[in-house]
């Protein structure tokens, strides 16, 4: 009997596989079923929900397909009811562990895929902005910033989201369309509201913005948020009236948990936003502590028009760009001239600068960043969004370990902050190196940043976590990000983050330094992967290829007048003097033992110990690294490389190298342990 229920499910989903809008309730139609008893058949019969079924026998279709090579991916992808070519290869992908461009192929090679000229690249953006906007970025240090972090969505789509909960944009039921900031004003509030309640998890505003006007059902938009309820909203603004219509949907059954219609005065605007997310949080059974609550009510401004002025330059902040930002601040301003103690106009106000010059070299705005963020603690010392603010003012005058408590205070306030948790991931895997605490907080911005905008940004997501994951020693899991990074963009810029990951696995040198060449002369004004291609030939002792490169590499960055890769000076030194080039190799290396003199890091010690060992100082440099030995949370690199360092060669003679770098092994073997069972305690891995 299940057999032939399955068949039957089957032909009718082949016959309607080309139709997008076909789900979960219309195969419960076609086969006369209820839909909760649809649902249960299925599960017992195939282990999938009804969604997942659909979508496999969709993803089978599209295998035959491209096995008779009639059709692009693109069209496939249309023929079997995916509107999204991106998501498409995604699920493929998850579906059968290899994208649909693969298919009939034996050991795929996505490196040699695409072909983008030079000419077109320099084109785009310019080589001056390239190397700028590139010089701070190393693969072994690989960040992406605060709009673009960590939204992969898990692997399992029912893992930990009993509690998890998505607000959907709400819908504008005003025939005035001026009236959009403030029903989107009420979604923002609903949502942060509930972000402040630790006992649920909430996804983040940037990934229900891509459902704003999506026709998927809300099974299909849970099972990609990956989470269990959606909040609907739809409201207008009448006069002195608000409308609002919201409704709490759980996704595992396709019910209504609590839906509300309510008519208020504007002046009640604030009673109103609280009371709907508690509403929501108790329909859940979510835990709400006293603290919580305190967060919840708090008004933020007891004047309506300073509160309506804020609500149009949040409308145009969460454009994230430079436009909407210069739109935005005179309009914090308003607000904060009719009501001079409103913190959150302050605290966002001051965040708005430090967007507005994020990737300039000259900053003019630190001043009114400082001021405003100043301002929105004095008045709120207790909101999230004046502690981030300040914390940006320390980042943006290199203060990055004074940063990190104010970071850390918001996410009290404000457990479920995308925004708080990104930007220590960001702290971690570059400023203040911390390889377990960069893959902790990818990895819970995971869990709330699930969906991308388009295929650039979800690859720029995977390949963030990926580079997470192999500075903590996780190749399988790094292999697996990398591989879907560059699925969804196969000109991801940081693609080069492959080779290394490759390299961990198969410890093929000369294969690693091939695919970095191969990279490189699709742009050869980036000045990372020049270095990086100079460093692996020093690691292979092949100097006067290493001088090719890392000569050009110096030759530019003097050229535009840039500070990158200090730490590197030694190595580059080294093959400078090696191919006789000494007054040259001398001024790399004073410049090395300044830098080290200056170094706070984790890796102070072990550069030390190059220092030393390439001064001849071989006891030193053994205290150094012992030093080093003792050390946590350092990257995989480190392992893998450091013995191939020629510039380690002097302390190997000694009766305690052996000793000391297999000590180094050990204890990075067992961080990892211990890394991976915390990880899975807090229900992250």
């Amino acid at each position: 009997m299940q057999e032939d229920f399955i068949s039957k499910i089957t032909t009718i989903i082949e016959k309607k596989a080309g139709d997008e809008q076909f789900g979960v309730s219309e195969l419960a139609d076609a086969m006369n079923m209820s839909r909760s008893n649809l649902l249960r058949k299925i599960k017992a019969a195939t282990g999938r929900s009804a969604s997942q079924y659909i979508r496999r026998v969709r993803l089978e279709i599209a295998m035959e397909m491209l096995k008779e090579e009639e059709f692009t991916v693109s069209e496939i992808s249309w023929k079997v009811g995916f509107v999204s070519t991106s998501y498409f290869i995604k699920c493929f992908r998850e579906e059968f562990g290899y994208p649909p461009g693969e298919v009939g192929k034996q050991q795929p090679e996505l490196l040699t895929n695409v072909e983008v000229s030079e000419a077109e690249d320099r084109e785009a953006s310019g080589y001056l902005n390239k190397v700028v906007a590139l010089a701070a970025v190393i693969v072994l240090t690989l960040s992406i910033g605060w709009a673009v972090a960590d939204r992969v969505k898990s692997d399992s789509p029912k893992e930990g989201t009993e509690k998890s909960i998505a607000v959907l944009p709400f819908k504008n039921e005003s025939s005035d369309s001026s009236n959009v900031y403030f029903i989107n004003g009420l979604m923002e509030s609903t949502l942060s509201n509930l972000q402040k309640i630790e006992d649920l998890r909430v996804i983040s505003r940037t990934s229900v913005e891509k459902f704003r006007n999506s026709t998927q059902t809300i099974p299909e938009i849970a099972e990609e948020l990956n989470t269990r309820y959606l909040v609907e909203g739809s409201g207008q603004k009448v006069g002195d009236k608000v409308l609002l219509h919201i409704q709490l949907i759980d996704a595992y059954t396709d019910r209504h948990v609590w839906a509300e219609q309510y008519s208020r005065e504007i002046a009640d605007v604030f009673s109103l936003q609280n009371e709907v997310a508690t509403k929501i949080a108790t329909s859940i059974e979510a835990i709400i502590t006293p603290s919580e609550m305190e967060q919840i009510d708090k008004i933020p401004t007891d004047d309506l028009q300073a509160y309506d002025y804020y609500l149009q330059a949040m409308e145009h902040f969460h454009r994230q760009n430079k436009e909407g930002l210069e739109i935005a601040i005179p309009l914090f301003e308003k607000a904060i001239e009719r009501d001079p103690e409103f913190a959150l106009a302050y605290a966002d106000l001051a965040i708005s600068y430090y967007f507005l010059e994020i990737y300039q070299i000259d900053k003019q705005y630190t001043d009114l960043l400082n001021l405003n963020a100043d301002k929105a603690l004095l008045y709120d010392p207790k909101s999230a969004e004046s502690l981030i603010a300040k914390a940006f003012y320390y980042m943006q005058v290199g203060e990055y370990r004074l940063a990190v408590p104010h970071l850390e205070k918001a996410l009290e306030y404000n457990p479920n902050s995308s925004a708080v948790i990104q930007t220590l991931a960001d702290l971690y895997a570059r400023y203040i190196p911390n390889t377990e605490k960069y893959l902790e907080y990818a990895l819970k911005g995971n869990q709330l940043e699930i969906a991308a905008n388009d295929s650039i940004q979800q690859s720029y997501l995977y390949l963030h976590l990926s580079n997470a994951f192999i500075q903590n020693g996780f190749v399988d899991e790094a292999q697996k990000y990398i591989n879907l990074s560059l699925d969804y963009n196969p000109n991801n810029e940081f693609r080069y983050l492959k080779p290394f990951v490759t390299y961990a696995k198969d410890h093929d040198m000369k294969k690693m330094i091939r695919q970095l060449v191969q990279e490189f002369e699709r742009d050869t004004t980036r000045l990372d992967i020049m270095q990086e291609i100079g460093k692996a030939y020093f690691f292979e002792h092949q100097f006067d290829s290493s001088y090719i490169y890392y000569s050009k590499f110096v030759r530019d960055r003097e050229r535009f007048g840039l500070q990158i890769f200090p730490n590197e000076n030694a190595k580059i030194s080294y093959v400078f003097g090696k191919v006789g080039e000494t007054d040259k190799a001398a001024e790399l290396f004073a410049d090395y033992e300044a830098f080290c003199k200056e170094d706070e890091s984790i890796y102070q010690s072990i550069n030390r110990a190059l220092l030393f060992a390439h001064k001849g100082e071989i006891e030193q440099g053994m205290e150094q690294l012992k030093e080093f030995a003792a050390q946590n949370n350092y990257q995989y690199w480190v392992v893998l490389f450091l013995e191939d360092d020629p510039l380690i060669d002097p302390l190997k003679s000694h009766p305690d190298f052996e000793n000391t770098i297999q000590r180094i092994k050990d204890r990075f073997r067992e961080n990892k342990a211990t890394l991976e069972e915390k990880l899975e305690e807090k229900g992250l891995m």
